[in-house]
């Protein structure tokens, strides 16, 4: 074998530098002339020159080795996460050239937007591009947190848009029904907005006009869809309208959430996703709230049932009926 022939990174040895560097952990070492032909050897650290004698090299510890090499790895995809941002800043001013944003008709129906930055700044542009209708899913997570900066930029940026004449209509999870963001912002806005809530909604969704979505690409958000495509927005747009037929209104005027036989409705969430087996932390993060808060509310619902364990109260729960529709 040449080194022509193991023409890659050190970090990614190749098979045969593997059976070489298995091999030297067994025997303590390996002559030299025969790591020649495996440069990534060498390059990466898996082998080592031997202080006692000059023609052999010795292996490191798989133990110490590893991290290494996953921590050059590591710093690789940092490297390319900064150069996609890079290219993705680069390249913003020239699709606005090929794509004029005064027909966005014409525009890509679907473009992919890195960088929480630039998502935002897009996102500000088409809005105050928009004039008729802002639909919203608003997953607030666990802790909306109080009233900031960036929740008074949008208040701004929303509250023109309903000077134009536009309707904002936005769902929540019924966790951020008293959560101090969430009511700061309704008590500023000034216009035709709506708010209702769910125990469980969709992942954030924002639709403007009908005519442009935006939802999130990867768990972190920090990279983001905005879809043009008729169908895929005809899609967005119905399953917002149906879930906001479910919801509960919380604003302008809040409607309570009756208790049914000393159940209440967060209960009765949390008892459906009991029975489908879930972990407490399952449960917390589908309904937007703490663990330590969904442990509470479990052990209310087993008090109130009766109930003596876990296994218990989900048989308890199916006896109850208080899963059922007519319920």
């Amino acid at each position: 074998m040449t080194a022509a022939a193991h023409d890659h990174p050190p970090e990614e040895p190749c098979e045969e530098a593997l059976e070489l560097y298995a091999r030297a952990l067994r025997s303590g070492h390996v002559p030299a002339a025969e790591a020649e032909a495996y440069p990534c050897l060498v390059d990466s650290g898996l082998l080592r020159p031997d202080p006692r004698d000059p023609h052999r090299l010795g292996p490191l510890a798989p133990a110490v080795a590893l991290p290494r090499l996953l921590r050059t790895v590591a710093e690789d995809i940092a490297r390319r996460r900064r150069q996609e941002a890079r290219l993705a800043e680069a390249f913003e001013p020239l699709l606005a050239l090929a794509v004029p944003s005064a027909h966005p008709a014409d525009a890509a129906e679907l473009r992919l937007l890195s960088g929480l930055d630039r998502i935002n700044q897009v996102i500000t542009r088409t809005i105050a591009e928009a004039s008729e209708e802002m639909l919203a899913v608003q997953p607030r997570g666990r802790n909306p947190g109080e009233f900031s900066r960036p929740h008074a930029e949008a208040v701004v940026r929303d509250q023109s848009f309903l000077d134009r004449g536009g309707r904002i209509r936005t769902l929540y999870n019924h966790t951020t029904r008293h959560a101090p963001a969430v009511l700061a912002r309704y008590e500023r806005l000034v216009g035709d907005v709506e708010a209702r809530t769910l125990d469980e909604i969709t992942e954030r969704l924002l639709v403007l006009d009908r005519a442009v979505a935006f939802i999130p690409a990867n768990r972190d958000r920090t990279v983001a869809l905005e879809i043009r495509h008729p169908a895929l927005l005809d899609y967005l747009t119905t399953a917002f309208d149906r879930l906001w037929r479910l919801a509960t209104p919380m604003y302008p005027e809040t409607v309570p959430q009756p208790s049914l036989n000393g159940i209440t409705p967060r209960q009765r969430a949390i008892a459906a996703l009991l029975v489908e087996g879930h972990t407490d932390t399952v449960i917390a993060d589908r309904l937007g709230m703490n663990v330590r808060t969904a442990r509470v509310h479990i052990a209310k619902l087993a008090a109130t049932l009766g109930s003596a364990s876990r296994a218990q109260l989900g048989y308890l729960i199916g006896r109850s009926g208080i899963l059922d529709p007519e319920g």
